[in-house]
């Protein structure tokens, strides 16, 4: 009978004195401050609130600045797009974004309150 597993490559780990000490997802080291763990907020209302404080940002930037893809940020755009809370206006070879501040949040328990009243809150503007 034929052997039907696949091998599969591994990469080579440093030992010895000198070998770096790698971190897993859950270690202490990285649940700080800077990086959380986890977030209140989804990456869906960081793209929000990025594209509120700057609509012609590029969405290279807002990757980099959310910590998701670029195709990530895509997706979240479209939804957000399909879902009514933003609308995308072509200015040349860009896309600027507005935010439609006056729709109300989405989930039965924050309904009672729209867009704008989640931007205030989290704003840097006092």
């Amino acid at each position: 009978m034929a052997n039907t597993t696949t091998s599969r490559r591994t990469k080579s780990k440093p030992t010895g004195a000198g070998a770096a000490k790698k971190t897993t997802a859950g270690s202490s080291k990285e649940k700080t401050a800077a990086n959380p763990r986890w977030t209140f907020l989804t990456n869906h209302s960081h793209v929000l609130i990025l594209l509120h404080n700057n609509p012609d940002m590029v969405l290279r930037q807002v990757a980099l600045e959310v910590g998701i893809t670029e195709r990530a940020v895509q997706r979240i755009i479209q939804d957000l797009e399909s879902g009514g809370v933003i609308e995308r206006e072509r200015v040349g070879r860009r896309n600027r974004y507005k935010v439609l501040v006056n729709q109300p949040l989405r989930h039965a328990i924050e309904a009672h309150r729209n867009i704008g009243d989640l931007l205030a809150l989290i704003s840097n503007d006092e």
